[in-house]
């Protein structure tokens, strides 16, 4: 999941120097919502490793 944030932000800078505004913003948002993805994840991962067995 990490690794397609990293794509698209790469994705979103290279269009941005060259121009092409519509989709490094399409590229920008795909990458912060994939990033948020990944952080809600990660955090409901260590709640769940931080809980003890039942």
């Amino acid at each position: 999941m990490l690794s397609y944030t990293v794509l698209f932000l790469v994705i979103a800078l290279i269009a941005g120097a060259l121009g092409f505004g519509i989709i490094a913003g399409a590229a920008a948002t795909i990458a912060r919502v994939c990033f948020l993805i990944f952080l809600v994840l990660f955090v409901l991962s260590l709640v769940r490793r931080s809980r003890p067995p039942a």
